[in-house]
């Protein structure tokens, strides 16, 4: 299982009343209408008025990597990178699970 995690900032003088950012977080919420790769899909605006924090971010879950590079190509996905990139910089980490020697166990 591989997790993508990408948080966005916003570029000087975009907020959420700037139509386009409210575009690229639609599009962004329906990937998985459109995007079969998808197994789960977590998005969200940022709750927090910390200087570091990003303004919004997104977590999905696939298969394994050959699903996530089918993902990144995909004409959707390739859409809400361009809107996004129109008012936004962004991070991204790719988590693979099969790779974690971490067990958490329940404490108590």
């Amino acid at each position: 299982m591989i997790s993508h995690i990408v948080c966005f900032r916003f570029k000087p003088g975009v907020t959420w009343d700037d139509p386009r950012a409210a575009e690229a977080e639609k599009i962004t919420r329906e990937h998985p209408d459109h995007i079969t790769e998808i197994r789960s899909w977590s998005v969200g605006r940022n709750t927090t008025v910390r200087t570091i924090a990003y303004d919004f971010a997104l977590v999905g879950r696939f298969h394994d990597r050959e699903a996530l590079e089918r993902y990144m190509v995909h004409p959707d996905h390739r859409r809400g990178v361009r809107a996004w990139s129109e008012l936004s910089t962004w991070v991204a980490v790719d988590l693979d699970h099969s790779q974690d020697a971490l067990i958490v166990e329940p404490v108590g």
